[in-house]
């Protein structure tokens, strides 16, 4: 196991976590050939960052970009270099426990293949990275370069940059990371939302009774532009978060929670404060 590889290892109990262990799941060898992969994770740990993964040398080589990808070429944003990961974490989702290195939500924002413009272990080693990216959500071309900054732990600071061609748009009017916020793999979003210090606080405990804003007739369709969708038959279930205890209910008050415990289970693990939800 090489000293970067090892750096993965020991920062994780993999007992408690499930996150792949880099020697049962190494992937495939250096010397095969083929399309590189590259992976997008959206990583809701202390601060909510995008790990810019790029498969070279039978790994998956690291960045943190805090800001995310942005199609505007004008727009150069960190990415701060860290660990190698091993390839079987292309596929990782899930939440890392607390107490873990890393800990909170991960999904996999973005994949496909990456395609080097010049030798890649050497644009790599020179800290010039020059590449097109086939992905579910960006596309084009890119650079990665590496500045003379440092961060904490001596870590390399390198800019990641959109390459000037069809695909770039200008940030004033897109946002590719607001716009498409969702996992390519299951349309998951990231489970929490972190709470703005400068947000109102609640003035009081939750009610223990919730009645849901209910549609109401009307005579005629509201003027303007406006959208409609297609009503599915169901269920309206309201779920009392209290004290970490889930209880289901119907919109009529009618206790559903013994019901539907797939459900309960899903909602204890978004880990929320006291609040109603309606759905």
């Amino acid at each position: 196991m090489d000293k970067t590889s090892s750096e993965y290892t020991r920062k994780r109990n993999f007992d408690v976590t499930s996150e792949p262990k880099e020697e049962a799941l190494r992937g495939r060898s250096k010397k095969a050939v083929g399309a590189l992969r590259f992976v997008i994770q959206k990583h809701d740990a202390r601060n909510l960052h995008y790990d810019f993964r790029l498969e070279l040398d039978g790994t998956l080589k690291s960045w943190a970009v805090p800001k995310g990808p942005s199609l505007d070429p004008q727009d150069k944003r960190l990415a701060i270099h860290v660990e190698d990961h091993p390839l079987s974490y292309a596929a990782f989702e899930g939440r890392i426990p607390r107490g873990q290195y890393g800990a909170g939500d991960v999904i996999v924002w973005d994949q496909g293949i990456w395609q080097p413009h010049d030798d890649p272990l050497k644009a790599y080693a020179s800290g010039k990275l020059k590449f097109s990216l086939v992905g579910e959500k960006l596309s084009g071309d890119w650079t990665l370069v590496r500045t003379r900054l440092k961060g904490s732990g001596d870590k390399d600071h390198w800019l990641l940059i959109k390459e000037r061609d069809e695909l770039a748009r200008p940030s004033s009017e897109y946002s590719i990371v607001e716009a498409q916020p969702q996992s390519v793999i299951t349309g998951a979003l990231l489970a929490r939302v972190k709470a703005n210090p400068r947000d109102p606080k609640p003035d009081g405990p939750i009610p223990d009774v919730f009645k849901p804003q209910l549609a109401t007739w009307v005579s005629e369709p509201p003027s303007g532009d406006w959208l409609y969708e297609i009503k599915f038959d169901g269920y309206r279930i309201l779920a009392r978060i209290k004290c970490a205890a889930v209880r289901l209910y119907t919109r009529n008050g009618h206790d559903w929670t013994e019901k539907m415990p797939l459900q309960v289970k899903a909602i204890e693990a978004l880990e929320l404060q006291d609040s109603w939800l309606d759905g």
